[in-house]
């Protein structure tokens, strides 16, 4: 059970991230035009923090499904 906490624990950590990098991309995108070219790499690490969350998030199940 510890590996199944301990993988609750990542999934809840990388919702907060996702959640943080969220709200840059918006607040950026709210103040368009000003630092239009911070457009590519906020909008990167939002989608790698949102892919890094559904990989976790489906390890999780499967570790649910086998235990």
């Amino acid at each position: 059970m510890s590996n199944l906490n301990e993988m609750v624990k990542k999934v809840r950590k990388l919702q907060l991230r996702a959640a943080i990098a969220k709200t840059n991309l918006r607040d950026l995108a709210e103040g368009l035009p000003v630092k239009w070219t911070e457009i590519e790499e906020v909008a990167e690490k939002t989608h790698a923090a949102y892919a890094e969350l559904d990989g976790a998030k489906r390890e999780l199940a499967t570790m649910k499904k086998l235990g």
